[in-house]
């Protein structure tokens, strides 16, 4: 329906005076602070690791700078694929009936952005904490398997609930369960509907409020005794913001407002009651002393089950003494995370030295099954008639095979939606994620690893002033292992994982051509193929390729000098280029032949102290990574690419694979 001129004013007029009287909030408010201009810069050069930072630190994505621009805006008009997909995927909203959305999709930078942004809808982007919320309130109607720990009763029907949700999310209840956390029933005051109950619990589990509320003819109960009950109700639990809620659910948009700020609410009051109870009453004891902890099943904090993580092997101590030999220790071929594979590469000695380690720990957590259900894993582990599928006396007490950290971080994120956590734990993260099959998990590892991982390196600052790559600085050496990240892309079958991998190695390619581990992953990847053809094609090199093509031509691209690169591409070791006709005024373009021929003279009058004085003569000279000289960059990077190509080559013909 389209509104008339004065229904359209009236209509901006009210949202206005909403947003001025403190009640509606902007989908994209004015931000001018540091923290946000440090992420439109990073979203205009397409700095994914910024990007990431700024985001983990709480940036609001959805402001506008005082150009009147979103960080989703800048992203899509500079042209940062990933960069877009890493703020879809973190909230940023793209609705296309929005003038703020059509200006995103108008000003993306190609198709390949703008169908990315179409394929995100609202429910998408504008509610990443919704898979969170509906899982809690699933937990209304699950029968299988059973979690509830506590029947309320009203009016004749029953409500199988959880007591740490209502202590989480009810003042009432929290008072209560702290005075007598046995009890496992409840009655509601008859006066109550039930209906106005059930509205009040699906508020409490993070539902939606359903637009009728129930009552009239054969319910027992009027439409205005349900309104009554529901205003009783919410003041008898202490959560007023029911019933306004109930109120502003004709407003559209202040309902949707409304909604997000619960379901945020509601993830925050959880967290702070999972780090108060959970992590408060974690348990750390000699791993050989940790089965025998027992924990009574009617507790404090209404805990069900125990996961139990053992720190992991360190290295024996062998500082004993001066005379004494080094154990051998057990190794493995390929970096696996530190993590040996297979038999022991040393023979058994029969008096083998003491162990002058510290004992291991083992940390036990107090959890709740419900929140564990987000896992398949522990779903179908419960739902089966296992033994930790029984209730017994004490808590069931359950492996995990991951570090204390590790399950610190599964568990903070099943319980709040949150998972933040360093890049050296993220492969680490991602193992567990996917043994336990958690997928949302494994993705945003995958996320951290793509991004703060620093995936590309700007084609401008690829060569310094001799051509040759310039060498990363020391801490982005540190941060990753690229061959365990792309093998537990393989391993995980996390796809993003392995793009991620193919374009940090071919925009660093120099580095590692010539490296055995290299060697090495083109031989892994070949052999992932079954019944390999000599004619098939290496999954891993191909993708290098094309982003070692993308590298090179970048530059080109922008300077629309993409014959330069097929004249270089005759060049061998010296890369003779030809000489170009001349331009449409007249002038001579200098070729690299003639640039080359003379170079030898000149490099000789540069020594003696001659010279004409040309940059390109002196000190920083143009060079591939051969050493030759080349007359400028752009040459230069025509001659590197083919270099790269045919080290590529040779290296296939060395392990005898044909791609």
């Amino acid at each position: 329906m389209l509104l008339r001129k004065d229904q359209l004013e009236a209509s901006l007029h009210e949202e206005k005076k909403l947003i001025e009287d403190g009640r509606l909030k902007e989908d994209n408010p004015l931000d001018l602070s540091e923290g946000f201009n440090k992420l439109c810069e990073a979203c205009r050069r397409g700095d994914l690791k910024l990007c990431q930072e700024m985001i983990t630190a709480g940036t609001n994505i959805n402001a506008r700078d005082r150009f009147d621009y979103s960080p989703l805006i800048l992203a899509s008009l500079c042209g940062h694929y990933e960069v877009v997909q890493l703020l879809l995927e973190s909230g940023a909203l793209c609705e296309r009936d929005t003038f703020q959305g059509e200006r995103c999709l108008y000003n993306a930078l190609n198709d390949r952005i703008r169908n990315l942004l179409l394929s995100y809808d609202y429910s998408k982007s504008s509610d990443p904490l919704q898979p969170f919320a509906a899982h809690i309130t699933s937990l209304l109607t699950r029968d299988q398997p059973q979690t509830s720990d506590i029947l309320v009763t009203a009016v004749g029907e029953l409500f199988h609930l959880h007591k740490f949700v209502l202590s989480a999310r009810s003042p009432y209840f929290r008072k209560k369960l702290a005075a007598a956390p046995e009890s496992t029933s409840w009655k509601i005051p008859p006066a109550i509907p039930p209906q106005a109950f059930s509205i009040a619990m699906r508020y409490v589990y993070l539902g939606e409020i359903p637009s009728e509320l129930g009552g009239g003819p054969g319910t027992g109960f009027s439409e205005d005794e349900v309104l009554e009950g529901i205003d009783k109700i919410s003041r008898h639990l202490e959560i007023r913001s029911l019933w306004d809620t109930v109120l502003e659910s004709d407003d559209r948009r202040l309902s949707r407002q409304r909604r997000t700020e619960e379901v945020e609410k509601g993830r925050s009051q959880l967290e702070e009651w999972f780090l108060n109870n959970v992590m408060k009453h974690k348990v750390i004891t000699d791993r050989n002393r940790a089965n025998e902890v027992k924990w009574n099943c009617n507790n404090g904090i209404f805990a069900d089950v125990l996961l139990r993580a053992d720190e992991p092997v360190e290295d024996i101590d062998t500082s004993t003494s001066d005379n004494s030999q080094t154990p051998p220790t057990q190794t493995t071929s390929a970096s696996l995370n530190g993590i040996p594979i297979g038999p022991p590469s040393f023979p058994v000695l029969s008096h083998p030295p003491p162990d002058t380690r510290a004992p291991r720990k083992s940390t036990l957590f107090p959890v709740h099954r419900a929140m564990l259900l987000r896992s398949e894993f522990f779903l179908t582990m419960f739902s089966s008639g296992f033994r930790e599928a029984q209730h017994h006396r004490h808590l069931q007490i359950i492996p995990i095979d991951c570090s204390p950290a590790v399950l610190d971080t599964i568990l903070r994120f099943l319980y709040t939606e949150k998972a933040d956590f360093p890049l050296e734990m993220a492969i680490e993260v991602l193992f567990a994620a996917d043994l336990l099959l958690i997928d949302r998990l494994k993705q945003k590892a995958a996320v951290v690893i793509s991004t703060l991982g620093s995936g590309t390196m700007p084609p401008s600052s690829d060569t310094d002033i001799v051509g040759a790559s310039k060498p990363l600085l020391e801490e982005e050496e540190e941060n990753i292992d690229i061959y365990d990240v792309i093998r537990a892309g393989w391993l995980t079958r996390v796809p993003r994982l392995e793009e991620f991998g193919a374009r940090y190695l071919a925009y660093r390619l120099e580095r590692y051509i010539d490296e055995e581990d290299f060697a090495d992953l083109i031989r892994e990847s070949a052999g992932r193929i079954r019944g390999r053809h000599e004619t098939d094609s290496i999954e891993l090199l191909d993708d290098i390729r094309y982003y070692l093509s993308e590298r090179f031509r970048l530059r080109f691209e922008e300077m629309g000098m993409e014959e330069m690169m097929d004249e270089g591409g005759g060049g061998g070791g010296g890369g003779e280029v030809k000489e170009q006709e001349k331009d449409e005024e007249g002038m001579d373009v200098v070729g690299i032949e003639k640039l080359h021929i003379s170079e030898p003279e000149k490099e000789a009058d540069v020594i003696d102290g001659k010279g004409d004085g040309d940059p390109r003569h002196m000190e920083g000279m143009i060079r591939t990574l051969d050493g030759e000289i080349a007359g400028d960059e752009f040459a230069s990077d025509a001659l590197n690419y083919q270099i790269l190509l045919g080290k590529i080559d040779k290296l296939l013909d060395r392990l005898k694979l044909d791609a």
